[in-house]
């Protein structure tokens, strides 16, 4: 058996070996009931006939005629108008199988594909393999070629079919079986163009027998079509065999095909209306599309621009958390729709021009300009937006931080001035003895000593509720008042301690005793009872931080003091054995100690259990400073993963970027191998996503943990977004490019060859691969392709110059004129931005040098549907035009009001000139 599946591998017949692998399905069907076969054989033989007829010759048995090869070579040189090689006149096997062959293989030739039919099948008398190849070849030479509206054959068939019923009643022709049984769809078909061979009104549907064969009649004598089908043998059938019908069915197709001019004239009015249809609703989509992106836009810039302040940083981290949710869940898909709505604009441009309509002028307000300046704007109160929220979160950080210290400071000073003033004013040394007075006057002395150490916490206090009042703390009221009320004590302490100084002072000189020891012990206790709590207070010591130099700076700091506690304890055992001595000499000298210390309350124990407290603190110290590291280590972890994959996501932008940019010059191969390369590369950038989702987390963990630089990258979140969004928007626009190039390749009818060509020269000129050209770069370019503009009639007329004068232009340097180079520039470049793009170029091109569709063509179709009338009436548009069209037409188009018009006459020609702008006419 002949495999000719393979060899039709090798057809270059691409379009029409599509149609038949689609359509070729016998193999399948033709396990067929005893009824169908029947219609098939008979049908088939009637078809074949009518074609052999005309070599003198005719088939009885289909399968048994066909079996030497002969007569199947005969009738496939009839019916293409092509001889075959010569038959082998033998009678032996080989030679029928041999001749069957040279006629498969040029049925293959042809682009058919004939699956698992071979030679011997047809020779041995298959009657399964020889209808089947009968179907192919009827489907090759008699039904391929039916396109209408650029539908596939069959489609196309039945399209041709509805059209031509849809007038009729009790028609509706959906398929090629039943809705055929009734006979009355092919009255229809003949009384449509032959009115005056068929009665239509007389025929009857519940009369089917009847119809049918009053169409297969009249189509046998009037027509020339063979009858290939019984009436009996369809009305008793279920559903008759679809392939007998559509044998039948395109014999009325060819045997009409002449009467297609009115037919041909209402397709191409079909067209345009259908490209104008399209592209009103294109116009539509986007002006909704445009108007929903600003409303958004407008609703989201106030609430960027909100700068309402909070009083907490958990409330502005509220905000910040909803300011990540808008950029990544709100945000993205709206820049999806912007990258939508610029393609859908340059998509709908582009179908303008190819179809000669005006350019579409969007609403006020709605141009891609306006949508780009509104996003800018967008874009700026984000960062803005972004900042202030930042900035924030750090001065109520900073707020937080600076009143919890206020009031830390404030208690521990209000507890050490409690009681104060009481004791500032009490008389005492009215009554006391020398002794006592002197010992007053040193106890006071080193309350002194003890007021002055505190000097310093109370400017502390009131430095940082000043800081507090600069940086608008929410609760400055209370600190202020606060802050008052010690100040205000301050000054009393300070007044009432003066005053009890001069009055001891003025006892002091009647009073002489005074015990040395205990007076060194207070001088010395005093200082040292402050330092400790000076270092207790140090030690509680609230702090923030925000890098690893930081908190090593508050450990080194800690060490040192620690390094100071050696010579501290030595203090503290140096007063504590000056209490000793006092003790030694009260007992050595039978001395009565009246009690404790006259100079100072500091008792040995207090400065005891002060330093215990002190060395404990010391631990607890080490370990906040140390769990404080172990933050920063951690906050440091985290920006060194957000420096590694932000750098890695930052060099793929960049690769993928300069990678697309020679791409779009480099391209080779179909517009469409490069649409699917484009796609295929958009797909494989878009699985780059989960990298892009996990910076994000990263980038998310940085926030929450405060982390606001770092010194590992370059990159922020922010400048990877924007370059994210620049890749994708890139990639979409290229493959939008290359669609506009497809659209105008196919309605200019620009070959691929061409196309190449317009490509080399326009990368050649284009040096800086920006994609655009300079006017003398671009007047280079179209001297190149041999465009002669000094020849303004040639040009004009649609025509190139020969190789001779191009050659002559080149070798010569020759410029393009001014006025007419002018003329070419204002419709490459209409804005005067200096510079053609490609798609411009591309578009001047097939419109120099292709014919398109213009309102005189469509003027001239009008005219041959209202047969040669200035005007066209409802009727006749309802008769030629599919309804939707046809109302489509009639609700716009405008009253005829020539001298010639009737009731219900319509304005063709101001409607057709208004499709195209009145540049045409």
């Amino acid at each position: 058996m002949v495999d000719y599946h393979a060899a039709n591998n090798q057809s270059s017949a691409g379009g029409a070996q599509t149609y038949m692998e689609q359509e070729n399905d016998w193999d399948r069907d033709l396990l067929l009931d005893p009824a169908w076969e029947k219609q098939q054989r008979k049908t088939f033989t009637a078809w074949c006939n009518s074609h052999l007829r005309k070599a003198g010759t005719q088939i009885e048995n289909i399968e048994e005629d066909f079996r030497d090869g002969l007569k199947l070579m005969l009738l496939l040189e009839v019916i293409s108008g092509e001889r075959l090689p010569k038959p082998e006149r033998g009678k032996m096997r080989v030679h029928k199988i041999n001749n069957v062959n040279k006629a498969l293989d040029f049925i293959a030739s042809k682009g058919v594909k004939l699956v698992s039919i071979g030679a011997e099948e047809i020779v041995d008398g298959n009657a399964k393999m020889t209808l089947g190849m009968i179907w192919t070849i009827i489907l090759r030479f008699a039904i391929q070629d039916i396109s209408v509206e650029e539908t596939s054959a069959k489609e196309g068939l039945l399209l041709w079919c509805q059209r031509k019923t849809a007038p009729y009643k009790n028609v509706n022709v959906q398929n090629f079986h039943i809705s055929w049984k009734d006979g009355l769809a092919f009255n229809a078909l003949i009384h449509r163009h032959r009115p005056d061979l068929i009665d239509y009104d007389s025929l009857r549907k519940d009369d089917p027998v009847t119809n049918l064969n009053n169409a297969f009649e009249v189509a046998e004598k009037h027509l020339d079509i063979p009858k290939m089908l019984d009436a009996e043998d369809i009305v008793n059938t279920a559903r008759p065999d679809e392939k007998a019908i559509m044998t039948y069915v395109s014999s009325f197709y060819h045997a009409f095909s002449g009467a297609q001019k009115a037919e041909t004239a209402a397709n191409r009015i079909c067209k345009v209306l259908a490209v104008n249809q399209e592209n009103e609703q294109m116009m539509e989509d986007y002006e909704k599309l445009a108007s929903d992106l600003l409303e958004w836009i407008r609703r989201t810039i106030p609430w960027l621009e909100n700068r309402t302040q909070e009083k907490t940083v958990n409330d502005m981290q509220a905000k910040q958390e909803d300011f990540r949710d808008y950029r990544c869940v709100h945000k993205p898909p709206k820049v999806q729709e912007k990258c939508q709505l610029e393609i859908s604009f340059n998509t709908l441009q582009t179908k303008l021009r190819l179809s000669n309509r005006p350019a579409f002028m969007p609403s006020e307000g709605r141009m891609v300009s306006d949508i780009n300046g509104a996003w800018h704007t967008l874009e700026g109160a984000e960062k803005g937006y972004e900042e202030w929220i930042l900035s924030e979160i750090r001065r109520l950080e900073r707020l937080e931080h600076l009143a919890e210290k206020f009031h830390q400071k404030a208690a521990i000073h209000e507890s050490w001035t409690d009681g104060k003033e009481t004791m500032l004013t009490q008389k005492d040394y009215e009554t006391s003895t020398l002794s006592e007075v002197k010992a007053l006057l040193r106890k006071h002395e080193a309350f002194e000593s003890d007021l002055a150490a505190h000097q310093d916490r109370v400017e502390q206090i009131a430095a940082i509720a000043q800081e507090l009042n600069e940086l608008d703390y929410y609760d400055s009221a209370s600190v202020n008042t606060r802050c008052q009320k010690i100040c205000d004590q301050w000054d009393v302490l300070g007044a009432l301690t003066q005053s009890r100084k001069e009055s001891l002072e003025r006892t002091e000189k009647q009073l002489e005793s005074i015990d040395e020891l205990y007076l060194e012990y207070a001088k010395r206790a005093a200082p040292f009872n402050n330092w400790m709590e000076g270092a207790m207070e140090d030690l509680q010591d609230m702090f923030i931080v925000h890098n690893i130099e930081e908190i090593q700076g508050l450990i080194t700091a800690h060490e040192q003091f620690k390094s100071t506690l050696s010579e501290a304890n030595k203090e503290r055992e140096a007063i504590q054995s000056i209490q000793a001595e006092v003790q030694k000499i009260a007992q050595s000298n039978g001395i009565k100690l009246s009690g404790a210390n006259p100079y100072t309350t500091i008792t040995p124990e207090s400065i005891d259990n002060k330093w215990e407290k002190a060395m404990a603190m010391v631990p607890l110290r080490d370990n906040a400073l140390q769990e404080e590291l172990n933050r920063q280590n951690s906050n440091d972890t985290l920006r060194a993963k957000f420096a590694t994959q932000a750098n890695t996501v930052g060099a793929y932008i960049q690769d993928k970027m300069e990678e697309i940019g020679r791409i779009s010059i480099e391209m080779n191969g179909t517009l469409e191998d490069q649409l699917t390369s484009l796609k295929e590369y958009q797909k494989n950038i878009m699985s780059y996503m989960p990298e892009i989702n996990k910076l994000e987390s990263f980038h998310q963990l940085i926030q929450e943990a405060l982390i606001f630089d770092n010194q590992y990258t370059s990159y922020t979140m922010e400048h990877l977004r924007v370059g994210w969004e620049q890749l994708l928007t890139t990639i979409a626009r290229t493959i939008n490019e290359v669609e506009n190039q497809i659209l105008t390749r196919d309605a200019k009818g620009i070959s691929q060859e061409q196309l190449y060509e317009y490509r080399a020269s326009f990368n050649h000129f284009d040096k800086d691969h920006s994609g655009a050209l300079m006017a003398e770069e671009f007047k280079a370019c179209l001297i190149s392709l041999g465009y002669d503009v000094e020849n303004d009639k040639q040009k004009r007329s649609g025509q190139m110059v020969s190789d001779d004068f191009r050659a002559l232009l080149i070798s010569t340097g020759n410029s393009l004129g001014d006025g007419e180079f002018s003329r070419i520039m204002g419709i490459v470049d209409p804005n005067g931005s200096g510079a053609v793009t490609f798609q411009a170029f591309i578009d001047f091109m097939s419109t120099e040098t292709t014919d398109t569709d213009t309102a005189d063509q469509v003027i001239a179709s009008f005219k041959i549907l209202a047969a040669d009338k200035n005007y066209i009436t409802a009727e006749e548009l309802r008769r030629e035009l599919p309804p939707d069209q046809a109302e489509y037409c009639i609700a716009r188009m405008a009253p005829y009001t020539g001298h010639d018009a009737v009731p219900g006459a319509l304005d063709y020609m101001s409607f057709s000139t208004a499709l195209y702008g009145e540049s045409d006419l």
